[in-house]
């Protein structure tokens, strides 16, 4: 308790000093915790819409269908099934089936290439909240013959809500499928590539229509927290393991999303390093100067009896201080900013450019826990390496010649 008070004292007596050198870690804190965010935040949505739409948390699928991605390799699905997973594991929050083919979709005088899903209606739009999407028209129900386009796909085929869509393709086995569908709404889907492509079905619809009863491509299921996933993975392999059925996380089913993001992060964290390593020599000449300016104080408390290594441990305690005191408040601007400005919406040609992209005109924010906190875990590595001079500076002071300085 004596060092630390002494640590605290010694800390203020130059307070213009200290708090220069608490702002610079601040302003080191707060940039990188917001350039993080930013680019995290981005990518946590994209990964989110993926998610939902695309691949699930977890999927299960027969073990040829990662190979071969055909209605050949569709397996049987039903309510049994269904209650096995559920109780595997108690993190599971919901079961969605899917049939999913690729097949032309046509009006009176032209065709385009269209990815078919068939969906359980009620439990999609729990799901992913699909319906909330739709420019125009409704969702179908469960046991209906008609169908949801994607907006994009639409346009292109000069189709609306009340209009009759032609499918063509193959079903299961080399039988031939075609049917016609009225559409039923049309949806702006998130999504770029599945808003021109997507043509959602009801699953007893696509069933039929594809010679797949009772047969699905995927089951999506979702947890409760996506840091769950690998260890609910694990349980429902468990559960699984006497059937022909794999299960793949949502990371396993997108490396090329990963990768991108990735590659695409690698600037921001070489700026962050950047950035850290030029508050670190910032630090250091303060914790320089600071150390400089105290020889003599030094030299007087070795030569009153003052042992070496409580000496070192007073000059430890203020460096530690400094920086928690720096970390803390930096972590705490950095949160109430970025709620602030949470998301930041773009205007004109930028926006443009993103809603182009098939991305909402804004840039959300992150707000994963680690990104805080790791902050405090470089700005302590930074402060463990700047005490390392006066560290040395003590053990090597000759008493006699700092005394007199």
């Amino acid at each position: 308790m004596t060092y630390l008070k002494l640590a605290w004292r010694n800390i203020w007596r130059n307070r213009r000093r200290t708090l220069i050198t608490i702002s610079a870690i601040v302003f080191a804190v707060l940039a990188a915790i917001v350039m993080q965010s930013m680019n995290r935040g981005s990518y946590e949505v994209m990964i989110d819409r993926m998610v939902n739409f695309n691949t699930g948390h977890l999927q299960i699928q027969d073990y040829r269908y990662d190979g071969e991605a055909s209605l050949d390799n569709a397996f049987h699905y039903d309510e049994t099934l269904r209650g096995r997973i559920l109780n595997a594991d108690p993190r599971i929050t919901r079961v969605v089936p899917r049939v999913e083919t690729f097949m032309l979709a046509a009006n009176d005088v032209s065709t385009r290439g269209a990815a078919v899903f068939g969906v359980d209606p009620e439990k999609e739009q729990a799901f992913n909240q699909i319906g909330n999407y739709l420019a125009d028209g409704r969702f179908p129900e469960a046991g209906e013959q008609t169908a949801v386009m994607g907006k994009g796909l639409a346009d292109r085929l000069q189709l609306g809500v009340g209009d009759t869509l032609a499918l063509i393709g193959q079903g299961r086995f080399g039988m031939s499928a075609s049917g016609l569908f009225e559409i039923a709404g049309i949806i702006d889907h998130p999504i770029r590539d599945m808003n021109n492509s997507a043509v959602y079905l009801p699953i007893q619809a696509a069933q039929e229509l594809l010679s797949a009863e009772d047969h699905i491509t995927g089951l999506l299921i979702s947890v409760q927290q996506e840091r769950h996933t690998g260890a609910v993975a694990a349980s429902v392999r468990n559960e699984l393991e006497a059937e022909e059925l794999v299960i793949f996380t949502w990371p396993e089913l997108m490396p090329e999303l990963l990768e991108l993001m990735e590659m695409d992060l690698a600037m921001p964290r070489l700026l962050t390093l950047v950035l850290y390593v030029v508050i670190g020599f910032g630090f250091f000449g303060t914790v320089l100067t600071m150390t400089m300016e105290r020889l003599r104080e030094f030299g007087v408390l070795l030569s009153v009896g003052m042992k070496r290594i409580s000496l070192s441990f007073v000059v430890f305690i203020e460096t530690l201080i400094i920086s928690a005191m720096a970390v803390a408040f930096g972590i705490t601007l950095s949160w109430v900013l970025l709620k602030l400005i949470d998301p930041i919406s773009l205007s004109g040609d930028a926006a443009q450019a993103v809603i182009d992209m098939g991305f909402e005109p804004i840039i959300p924010m992150s707000f994963a826990p680690d990104q805080f906190f790791i902050q405090g875990f470089y700005v302590f590595l930074i402060a463990m390496a700047v005490f390392l001079f006066p560290l040395v500076k003590i053990l090597k002071l000759n008493i006699l010649e700092a005394a007199r300085s």
